[in-house]
């Protein structure tokens, strides 16, 4: 009890003197973040007082203002520690492969000691502390927070909603098998379990053809809830609007429907809830995180469907300025960058159409914190940087192009990746043509080496600059 207390008070202590930043990255499955944080810590690890030439455009460390940075023990000791070790270890192979992608929670504190230069402060102390509070998490688990506002029935029916295209071609197998149920029935676990189980399945078939909207999150990540009552339940897509208010009236408690309602419930108020207070009401600054490439390789309703999905969790997190008061009490985010990664499976000339798809991607959730007057910014990065841009010439002419190991066949080659379109194409385009872009595997980190990077530095320079 005292040790909570204790760190309590050291977390009030460094907020009300703004030497704290909680950082969210976010992002979908896939979209990058353990790759992010291990680029990021590596980055700001390798700062030193000789030469920070790995990071230009932070001025920071370009400068020689940041004396030391440091790894050092997190607050909360409940939380695993997040795995930076293993995955330079990754990396370090031969051959190296990528980190694994996160599977639960985890945090990390890096204590960066710098010179100060401006305010007040620099007249009293010399130098200053900042800590850097980071913390990974499932991009899976992040689509369970829009069922916090949901009761049973509107999730249900705005997953009807949403049910075309390819989720509609998926669905059709479970959607048969629940319509079979009498609702009022008295529920039999076995076949609740069974259904649940093929729920799951086509959730799975989803994320293969490249879809991210799929709820609930931690049924195709359960961790320890894997095998779980509270994981055995389905939404309910083929009734209409009079039929679940007769089920609502005639339903008896131990029937399929009171049983699937319940178990919804529980599964909202005590998994997802917990989540988001334990990890999502306390954030300063955030980073949001793409890969726009990958569903421009499926189709037009991959990429839309990454859209609705980013869409939907702005509204889960506190936007606004920072001040005193709620720096303390109610901490509020008052920076945003939008990434695109996979920044270097492009050549460069593209990157402003990646970052056009991007404020494409997230345009309605950019118009949103744009009305808590936050600041915001747009950028693509490569966090951990795979191939090397290249010159080929060819028939007289000359043209960029990328080197890198292909991880499809693992062989080493030099392609021109193509071009990435500034504006979504209609969904016409995809029924003549489609788009091809490579995936690649990391480049080897020897001994002591930093992470190589695309614009890592601005990203620095972005969410900690003016705290430096």
């Amino acid at each position: 009890m005292l040790n909570h207390l204790q760190k309590e008070l050291n977390e009030l202590v460094n907020r009300g003197l703004d030497r704290t930043l909680r950082i969210a990255v976010t992002g979908l499955s896939r979209s990058g973040k353990t790759a992010f944080i291990t680029s990021l810590m590596n980055q700001m690890l390798h700062i030193n007082r000789v030469d920070n030439g790995h990071l230009p455009l932070f001025d920071a460390a370009r400068q020689h203002r940041i004396l030391a940075v440091q790894r050092v023990p997190q607050l909360d000791l409940s939380i695993p520690r997040f795995d930076y070790e293993g995955n330079l270890n990754a990396l370090s192979q031969d051959p190296p492969i990528w980190p694994q992608s996160t599977r639960g929670v985890s945090e990390t504190r890096l204590a960066i000691r710098y010179q100060r230069s401006d305010g007040l402060l620099r007249h009293l102390k010399e130098k200053g502390m900042l800590y850097l509070d980071i913390f990974d998490y499932p991009g899976e688990w992040l689509l369970d927070l829009p069922l916090l506002d949901l009761g049973f029935e509107e999730w249900s029916l705005e997953l009807q909603r949403q049910l075309n295209g390819t989720h509609a071609a998926l669905a059709q197998s479970w959607l048969t098998k629940v319509a079979k149920i009498q609702l009022t029935d008295a529920a039999d676990e076995d076949i609740l379990a069974q259904l649940a189980k093929d729920y799951t399945d086509y959730l799975w078939q989803c994320k293969k053809q490249g879809l991210h909207f799929i709820q609930p999150g931690r049924f195709v990540l359960p961790g320890e809830l894997e095998g779980a009552p509270a994981l055995q339940f389905f939404p309910l897509l083929h009734l209409s609007a009079s039929q679940w208010q007769q089920l609502k009236r005639e339903a008896k408690s131990e029937s399929y429907f009171a049983v699937l309602t319940k178990r919804y419930e529980y599964y909202r108020q005590h998994i997802v809830k917990g989540f988001y207070e334990n990890y999502f009401e306390t954030f300063d600054r955030q980073v949001i995180l793409a890969d726009c490439l990958t569903p421009l390789n499926h189709s037009r309703q991959a990429f839309s469907d990454m859209q609705q999905a980013l869409h939907q969790l702005f509204r889960n997190f506190h936007y606004g300025k920072r001040h005193l008061l709620n720096r303390l009490f109610s901490p509020k985010i008052d920076k945003l960058m939008f990434i695109a990664t996979k920044a270097d499976h492009i050549t460069t000339d593209q990157l402003p159409n990646l970052i056009g798809l991007m404020r494409q991607l997230v345009q309605e959730g950019g118009r949103y914190v744009e009305f808590a007057d936050i600041v915001t910014d747009y950028t693509a990065i490569a966090s951990i940087r795979a191939t090397q841009q290249v010159v080929v010439n060819q028939n007289g002419q000359s043209f960029k192009a990328l080197q890198g190991i292909r991880s499809s066949d693992k062989q080493k080659v030099t392609l021109y990746p193509g071009s990435v379109p500034g504006r979504l194409p209609s969904a016409d385009f995809w029924q003549n043509q489609k788009f091809e872009f490579d995936q690649f595997e990391p480049r080897r980190l020897e001994q002591g080496e930093n992470i190589p990077h695309l614009r890592m530095d601005a990203v620095l320079q972005f969410l900690l600059g003016d705290k430096l």
